[in-house]
């Protein structure tokens, strides 16, 4: 049982070690090493919970279910191919910006702290310990956005952190709502941000009380999920940092912000019914895809283009959750998986990309399979399987959210296919240009150890598209029924 507390503690043991001798080879194999036990301790976490279902320990502060599971071993997974990747990678932009060791050390002392608030907003039974969790996400990745100390990428922190700052406010109003709510049926305590606890007494929870409530913390960890029109802090951020910063927004601290939400929505269904929350997650959910697609449209610059297309994933897996049927949520979940594993390949491989040509413009990213074939195949495979096509775990959830919206909601089909095709429409001619033709004269090739993660990872979006384990699918059926009924 004490599994949960040793996830943690290979996350958080790295922090003051990175910070001490995180720099040079030392400080990258120090970075792999300490996300290798972190996967290591969360896959016998994993075998724990297969083993013996849903438990909490230390009077009920730390809890793991199906649901959680399955959004720590994706965490496990992306943190360690990031690693992997930054060793190459951050080699390359230490030389390009000149960096100190003293900066290396922050990059890698502040990614391992972010990993940590990640893990612990996932395996955290308390409320109140969530939006703690998901402030420390904050505070680290705005040292990780501004690496680079250019006016780009200090005003894109800046903007990161005002907006994601205002909206774990409205985050922490709403959790005190909660708190409200539940101190009259559970008394006065920390056991009344319990989530176990809150869960078991949901339909005594006050009505009036948790709408605000939920409407408060679906503002504020809306905005880390990136949905409309809470977003404009997304494209820059991604823009700005490091790819490997890029891939870890977007396949971890989205996740984490929406599962945040799904719990809060666990509970105000029990009070409110399902309609309230659900509605709300549709329309937020589809009105962030149809902006987010169109957006895409008028991107030059490739990292800015993914990140709006992180925003119409989001989006989309939001809307399946709000549709409120079991297909709808088990999509939702294979989605936010998918989408992860994809994206981070999709920002491995642009931030190869963009060193090897030395620019973002997407203009200027053209030939790569003739510049380098491994980068070239991993890119085009990559963003083929983001664009949601077969046989990738993305064309499969997306085929379960069409089918779900056609059997609830089938009014809603045409602007939800309206918003995947528009999608399409502004990646896919863009991808034909950056892989083939010709690469630009007096390009030296870059060295592309760093890409191997990108086939691990896409080799198992593949098998989420074609066969997935028994294991992960009686996760997800279980999640997706405490999503629906508590």
């Amino acid at each position: 049982m004490m599994l949960i507390l040793l996830v943690l503690a290979c996350a958080a043991i790295g922090i003051p070690l990175l910070a001490l001798w995180g720099d040079g080879r030392r400080g990258a194999a120090l970075f792999i090493g300490f996300n290798t036990l972190t996967l290591l301790a969360i896959l016998a976490l994993a075998v724990q919970v297969l083993r013996d279902g849903a438990f909490t320990i230390d009077g009920g502060q730390f809890m793991v279910d199906d649901l959680s599971i399955v959004l720590v071993l994706v965490d496990g997974v992306v943190a360690l191919s990031t690693a992997w990747f930054s060793r190459s990678y951050m080699a390359q932009e230490i030389v390009h910006w000149s960096l100190s060791r003293r900066r290396v050390r922050l990059y890698h002392a502040m990614f391992q702290t972010f990993l940590t608030t990640m893990l612990l907003a996932l395996l955290t039974n308390n409320m109140g310990i969530l939006w703690v969790a998901m402030e420390g996400a904050t505070l680290s990745t705005v040292l990780l956005v501004s690496l680079f100390r250019t006016a780009e990428g200090l005003e894109a922190a800046w903007k990161y952190f005002i907006l994601c700052g205002v909206g774990l406010a409205m985050a922490l109003f709403g959790t005190i709502l909660l708190y409200f709510a539940a101190q009259k049926v559970l008394g006065h305590g920390a056991d009344a941000l319990l989530w176990t606890h809150l869960e078991a007494v949901r339909g005594q929870l006050q009505p009036q009380v948790m709408a605000i409530a939920f409407i408060f913390m679906l503002v504020g960890y809306g905005t880390k999920i990136g949905l409309s029109p809470l977003n404009n802090w997304l494209p820059d951020a991604h823009a700005s940092g490091p790819s490997s910063v890029s891939a870890v927004l977007s396949g971890l601290l989205l996740n984490v912000a929406l599962y945040a939400v799904l719990r809060a929505k666990v509970l105000v269904d029990g009070a409110l019914g399902p309609d309230f929350a659900g509605r709300l997650l549709m329309g937020f959910g589809l009105l962030s895809l149809l902006v987010a697609a169109f957006s895409m449209l008028r991107q030059r610059d490739v990292k800015r283009l993914f990140a709006y297309s992180s925003i119409e994933h989001m989006g989309l897996a939001t809307f399946a959750f709000g549709i409120g049927a079991p297909l709808a949520s088990f999509a939702g979940l294979l989605h936010m998986i998918s989408h992860s594993l994809t994206k981070s390949s999709v920002f491995f491989s642009v931030g190869q990309a963009v060193q090897s040509v030395g620019s973002r413009e997407i203009q200027r990213i053209r030939g790569l399979l003739e510049l380098s074939p491994l980068l070239g195949w991993a890119l085009m495979l990559a963003v083929l399987f983001i664009l949601g096509m077969p046989p990738s775990g993305l064309f499969l959830s997306e085929f379960l959210i069409v089918a779900s919206t056609l059997q609830v909601q089938p009014w809603l089909t045409p602007l939800l296919l309206l918003g995947l095709g528009v999608a399409f429409a502004g990646i896919f001619p863009r991808l034909q240009g950056m892989v083939f033709g010709s690469a630009p004269e007096g390009i030296a090739r870059q060295p592309v150890s760093g890409i191997i993660p990108v086939f691990i990872q896409l080799a198992l979006i593949i098998v989420l598209g074609t066969f997935i384990p028994w294991m992960l699918v009686q996760w997800m059926q279980h999640a997706a029924l405490l999503l629906l009924h508590g």
